[in-house]
C-alpha cells in the first residue's frame, strides 16, 4: 500500500497559527528554521509584481510547504490547506469528502523525506480511524505529494492531484465509508481453490471486477467497508459508449469495518498456469502474458509485471506488430492473393501510398514461397498485396473471423476487444503488419491463436455464462479448413523453421506461433510480441520495450505451453 515505510523515525509536524498563516517549524541539527507560509505558499515573489520567484523550489520550501500543508489537513482547516496548493476548489471537496463521505478522523501525518535533495516530491504517512456508526478501526497508508512553484506568482504550492489524498485515487475517484454496494465473494479457481489477490497479485483487479459484477449474483451479504469508488467514465461518455462488463477499473475495497459474507464465485482460471504466469511476468519489466483454452474459450491465466497497475493484459490498447500477420495471412489465404508453397515475393523494399516499408535488416527472398515470407516474418511480402486490397478488407477479416474490434465481448471483467479501424494509403498498408492505427492487448492475440488452432472463433471468459445466462460474442463466419490448415502450417513452420524457432523448440508437431515487434515513437526497443497454441492451449505476451518479439515474449509464452 504506497510507498514502503522508512525504517527511520519521522519527527512529527507541530503546527501554529499566526495571523491565519500556518506556521511550520523545519528542525535540523543546531539550527531552527522558521517559515511562514500564507495563501499559496513559501518563498513566493513580492506580492506587488514587481519581481516574481522562478525555478525549481528550494529544499527549504519544500519543506516548509510540505509540513504546514500536512498540519493544516491534520487539524482540520480544509480552508487552510487548500489554500497551500495549486488548485483550492478540487484540493478543499477532496478534504471535505475525507472526513464527511470517507469517515476518516484523528488524521496523522507524518512528512518523509524527498529522495534527493532536489526532489520535490515527498512521502508521507498517514493514520487515522475509520467510523460508521458505531464500528471503528484504525487505518494507515502511505501517500506522497509534489511540491511545486507557481509561474504567475512565484509562489510555491503543493501540486494537487487526488492521489494525495490517497495514492488509490484518480480523478473523479471518491474515498466512501459505508454499507459496500458489491458483497464480497470467494473466487476459486477451476478446480476449486481458493484465489487471493496475496497468492496471485495480478487478479487483484480482476477479483475486483468480479466482485462488482458477480457480488449479488454470488449470493453473499455486504459490509462495512472503506473504499474507493471509482469515476464511473462510461456514463460520462454518454449513450455510444461501449457496453462493457464493468468500470475499465473497478471499486475498490481499502478497509473492512465490517467484513459481510463472500459468495463463492467458480472461475475459469488454472492455478497452476497463472502462477507460472506471474512468475514469469514478474522476472520482466513491463510484460503481460493471458492464457486460454481454444476448444472452449476459457481463460486460463492473466497476469501483468505490474499486478497494481493498468491491467494491459486484458484492457491494453497497443499495435500488435507482425503477429498481426496471423490475420493478414488468413485474408490472403482467403482471396487466393496467397498459398503455403506458392511462389511469393519479398523484396527489401515496396511503397504503398507513399510510404517506403521494408524488412527487418533490409531483408530479401528471391524467388521464396508465402511460407518462407510468414515464418521469416517479411513485411514486403504483406505490403506488395496492398494494392490488390480494399480499405475495409483487413477490418472485415478481423471482426467477421475472429471476432476482434467489434465491442462485445463479455468476458466476466473489463476488458479491450480489439481494434482494426478501416483505413487508407499508407496507414492501411501498415496495419497490414500490425502498425497503423491497428491496436490489441494479450487477450486479443491469444484469442487469435486460439482460433487458428480450433478453426472457429471461441469468446474468451473468466466465468461461466451459466451463471447470468449472458450471451457470449460470436463470429458472423468461421474460416475455411481450408483456410485454417493452411494457418496452422503456417505458423507451425515458423515455430521450427522460423523466427519462433528457438522458444517453440520440443514442443511437437500440435504447435504452432507468430513472432511481433512493433515500433513505438519516441522508444528505443520495440514491444516484443508472441502469440502461439500447443494442442489446446494458446497464449500471448508483450514486452514493451522488451525488443524483437522471439527473444522478449517468446519465453513467456513458452512456460505457458509446457
Amino acid at each position: 500500500m504506497g510507498n514502503r515505510r522508512r525504517a527511520t523515525e519521522r519527527k512529527k509536524v507541530h503546527p501554529g497559527v499566526l495571523g491565519g498563516a500556518a506556521v511550520a517549524i523545519v528542525c535540523g541539527v543546531g539550527v531552527a528554521a522558521y517559515a511562514v507560509v500564507g495563501d499559496g505558499g513559501a518563498g513566493g515573489g513580492k506580492s506587488d509584481g514587481k519581481s516574481v520567484a522562478t525555478g525549481p523550489p528550494t529544499a527549504a520550501e519544500v519543506r516548509a510547504t510540505t509540513r504546514a500543508f500536512l498540519a493544516a489537513w491534520e487539524k482540520g482547516d480544509v480552508a487552510a490547506a487548500a489554500a497551500l496548493t495549486d488548485d483550492r476548489k478540487r484540493a478543499r471537496a477532496a478534504l471535505t469528502a475525507y472526513r464527511e463521505e470517507a469517515r476518516i478522523a484523528e488524521v496523522v501525518l507524518t512528512p518523509g523525506k524527498a529522495a534527493t535533495r532536489k526532489s520535490a516530491k515527498v512521502p508521507f504517512k498517514a493514520a487515522a480511524v475509520v467510523s460508521f456508526e458505531g464500528k471503528t478501526k484504525p487505518y494507515a497508508y502511505d501517500s506522497a505529494l509534489t511540491v511545486v512553484r507557481r509561474a504567475a506568482d512565484g509562489k510555491v504550492l503543493v501540486s494537487w492531484a487526488p492521489s494525495v489524498v490517497h495514492p488509490e485515487l484518480r480523478p473523479g475517484d471518491r474515498l466512501v465509508t459505508g454499507e459496500a454496494g458489491d458483497p464480497p465473494i470467494r473466487a476459486v479457481d477451476r478446480d476449486g481453490g481458493a484465489l487471493t489477490a496475496a497468492k496471485y497479485p495480478s487478479l487483484g483487479t480482476v477479483l475486483d471486477g468480479l466482485r462488482e459484477k458477480y457480488g449479488k449474483k454470488a449470493g453473499g451479504k455486504a459490509g462495512v467497508e472503506l473504499r474507493v469508488v471509482r469515476a464511473d467514465t462510461k456514463s460520462a461518455e454518454g449513450p455510444s459508449a461501449k457496453k462493457s462488463d464493468a468500470k475499465d477499473t473497478p471499486d475498490k475495497t481499502l478497509l473492512a469495518l465490517s467484513p459481510g459474507t463472500p459468495g463463492t464465485l467458480k472461475t475459469t482460471i488454472s492455478a497452476r498456469t497463472q502462477a507460472k504466469a506471474e512468475k514469469e511476468t514478474a522476472k520482466r519489466k513491463r510484460a503481460s502474458v493471458v492464457v486460454v483454452k481454444p476448444s472452449t474459450g476459457e481463460i486460463l491465466a492473466v497476469a501483468n509485471s505490474e499486478p497494481t497497475g493498468f491491467n494491459t493484459a486484458l484492457q491494453g490498447s497497443l499495435a500488435p506488430g507482425s503477429t498481426m500477420k496471423v490475420i493478414t495471412a488468413s485474408m490472403l489465404l482467403e482471396k487466393d492473393l496467397a498459398g503455403v508453397d506458392k511462389k511469393h515475393p519479398c523484396p527489401k523494399y515496396e511503397t504503398y501510398g507513399g510510404w517506403k516499408f521494408q524488412n527487418d535488416n533490409k531483408f530479401q527472398i528471391k524467388g521464396g514461397t508465402f511460407r518462407a515470407s510468414f515464418a521469416r516474418s517479411c513485411n514486403t511480402a504483406f505490403i506488395t498485396q496492398a494494392k490488390k486490397l480494399s480499405n475495409d478488407d483487413l477490418t472485415k477479416q478481423a471482426q467477421e473471423v475472429f471476432g476482434l474490434g467489434r465491442d462485445n465481448w463479455s468476458i466476466g471483467v473489463a476488458s479491450f476487444d480489439g481494434a482494426v479501424p478501416v483505413q487508407s494509403d499508407a496507414q492501411m498498408a501498415a496495419s497490414l503488419i500490425g502498425q497503423g492505427g491497428v491496436r490489441m492487448n494479450p487477450l486479443n492475440m491469444a484469442s487469435v491463436a486460439a482460433t487458428v488452432k480450433s478453426g472457429t472463433f471461441r469468446q474468451p471468459y473468466l466465468v461461466s455464462p451459466d451463471l447470468d445466462d449472458r450471451a457470449l460474442a460470436r463470429a458472423p463466419r468461421k474460416m475455411s479448413g481450408r483456410t485454417a490448415s493452411a494457418l496452422r502450417e503456417l505458423m507451425h513452420y515458423t515455430g521450427v523453421a522460423g523466427t519462433a524457432a528457438k522458444p517453440m523448440a520440443g514442443l511437437g508437431s500440435d504447435s504452432g506461433a507468430k513472432t511481433g515487434s512493433a515500433e513505438v515513437d519516441g522508444q528505443k526497443k520495440p514491444n516484443g510480441w508472441f502469440t502461439a497454441y500447443r494442442g489446446d492451449v494458446a497464449a500471448a505476451a508483450v514486452v514493451q520495450a522488451g525488443g524483437h518479439g522471439g527473444e522478449a515474449a517468446g519465453p513467456v509464452v513458452r512456460r505457458m505451453l509446457q
